[in-house]
């Protein structure tokens, strides 16, 4: 069930999961009602299974998710929308809530992503990143706010900066042919899979879900980030035992292994 509209420190795994009960699950009758989990648009089919097995584990509750882009999960939490649990794109929206003092505890990050290009199913046009700055080319992108949007043009300057590079120009070249920023990781995929744009960057567990309409260009290790995933309790959530049972979930090995089958990669 779908809430509300579209509207860091660092610590290693074993020391959160030790905060979170050693990874484990609190006992059964301590974990009831609703838990709400603010989590990143990119996460929507690897969590709707874990919230699953999370309420399997514990019949007495209810798991309801709000997915967007973190940015706009961020402000939400910020102006105190109720979150248990805050599961982020990027390092960067999970510590405007950190700064705001909006989250009860330290994040820890629980898992990785990397980001690639993808384009509609047997189009021609871009088959190599060099190929987004050719005149003519559409390309979408998320905002520069939201975190793929971010991560797609930080790999763009590294196109045009690092040794080796495209070309100094490469980064001006590609935004220019940008055709609309979208509100999220999704709304890119869908204007490529819809042939609405000739390529545009996601995260390869998107490209994943949507292989039959969409083929991928990778981008070169020298150009490319690893997206890292964190995870919190935010400080004005309603049910905080859920929420720690929730995040102590997605840490444990069953959490893990969900995570794993959708794509992601270990924190």
């Amino acid at each position: 069930m779908a809430l509300w509209g579209v509207g860091l420190v660092w610590v290693a795994f074993a020391v959160l999961a030790g905060a979170c009960g050693g990874g484990g699950d609190a006992a059964e009758d301590d974990v009831t009602g609703e838990v709400f989990v603010f989590a990143a648009s990119s996460l929507t089919e690897a969590f709707k299974e874990a919230g699953k097995a999370f309420e399997a584990k514990h019949p007495g509750a209810t798991v309801t998710f709000n997915f967007a882009a973190s940015s706009i999960l961020a402000t939400q939490i910020n102006e105190r929308a109720p979150a248990d649990v805050f599961a982020s794109a990027d390092m960067a929206q999970m510590q405007v809530v950190a700064g705001a003092g909006n989250l009860s505890g330290e994040p820890v990050s629980f898992a990785t992503n990397y980001p690639l290009v993808v384009v509609p199913k047997g189009s021609s046009k871009v088959v190599a990143l060099a190929d987004l700055a050719k005149p003519g080319v559409k390309l979408v992108l998320a905002g520069p706010e939201v975190p793929i949007g971010k991560y797609a043009r930080e790999i763009f300057a590294k196109a045009s900066a690092n040794p080796g590079a495209i070309s100094a120009d490469f980064s001006d070249k590609a935004l220019a042919n940008l055709q609309s920023n979208e509100a999220n990781v999704r709304g890119v995929l869908a204007k490529v899979q819809l042939g609405e744009a000739d390529a545009g960057v996601v995260y390869s567990t998107d490209a994943a879900i949507a292989a039959r309409e969409v083929s991928v260009v990778t981008i070169d290790a020298a150009y490319n980030v690893v997206a890292t995933y964190p995870i919190a309790q935010p400080r004005h959530g309603k049910n905080a035992a859920g929420g720690k049972a929730f995040v102590a979930f997605i840490l444990s090995p069953e959490g893990q292994a969900i995570l794993a089958k959708y794509g992601f990669g270990k924190p």
